[in-house]
């Protein structure tokens, strides 16, 4: 189980105890939730790319063709060519754009750390960031989730969950970056890769359930705090 969070911690105490609130109505309410659901580092790291802009079933689809046919291993990956892996993952959707931005990933990996994933997580974080941002098709959310839930850095991942739930509740305005979004878990909570783990999962079990587009509100347990949306 992640470590509490504790409330002593002092900078923009106000938001930082909202955060600290928040993840424990949330994870009273939802209970731990095992993310990332895979049986590698390499899945995880597969999976971050697969999972852009599709829903989780069809990458679950696309991984399954992947390890039926022996290639979930970056290794396999690197060898096989683009029409072969575009092919094998076409369940999950922009499987020929996919298929390019895997094989970038594979190749980066191969050239700068001979595809070894400990060498790799092994590099001082922020630089290994900036490096990973630089790979095609790998954006902050992707290149975040291969960082924490691969490599257990504790860097937080922000998707539109997080990006919606904090801004209906005030905590951010609704033009604030990525990189702003980031910042207010990582400059208020202690870096820990476990608890950014289970606090980004929880934020998106409540978004999916809850915070969508339209808001459900009835039974959120983020509901009796403020916010700015109107519920049904």
């Amino acid at each position: 189980m992640p470590p509490t969070l504790h409330r002593e911690l002092t900078l923009s105490r106000t938001t930082q105890e909202t955060l600290v609130t928040f993840y424990d109505a949330l994870h009273t309410h939802f209970g731990p939730q095992g993310w990332w659901p895979a049986q590698s580092r390499e899945e995880v790291i597969i999976g971050a790319v697969l999972t852009q802009n599709t829903a989780w079933r069809n990458v679950e689809l696309a991984i399954d063709h992947l390890r039926r046919a022996g290639c979930l291993d970056l290794g396999r990956l690197h060898t096989l060519d683009r029409p072969a892996l575009a092919a094998l993952i076409r369940p999950a959707g922009t499987y020929n754009i996919k298929a390019k931005r895997l094989k970038a990933l594979v190749d980066w990996l191969f050239e700068r750390f001979d595809g070894d994933l400990d060498v790799m997580f092994a590099a001082e974080p922020v630089a290994l960031r900036a490096d990973l941002l630089g790979v095609s098709g790998i954006g902050p959310e992707t290149c975040d989730a291969i960082l924490l839930y691969a490599g257990q850095i504790p860097t937080f991942v922000v998707d539109t969950y997080t990006h919606r739930i904090l801004s209906r509740h005030g905590l951010i305005d609704e033009e604030s970056t990525y990189d702003e979004i980031k910042a207010c878990f990582e400059d208020r909570l202690p870096p820990d890769a476990e608890m950014f783990n289970e606090f980004h999962a929880l934020l998106v079990a409540v978004g999916k359930k809850h915070c969508r587009p339209r808001a459900r509100c009835d039974g959120c347990p983020l509901e009796p705090f403020d916010h700015d949306v109107e519920c049904p």
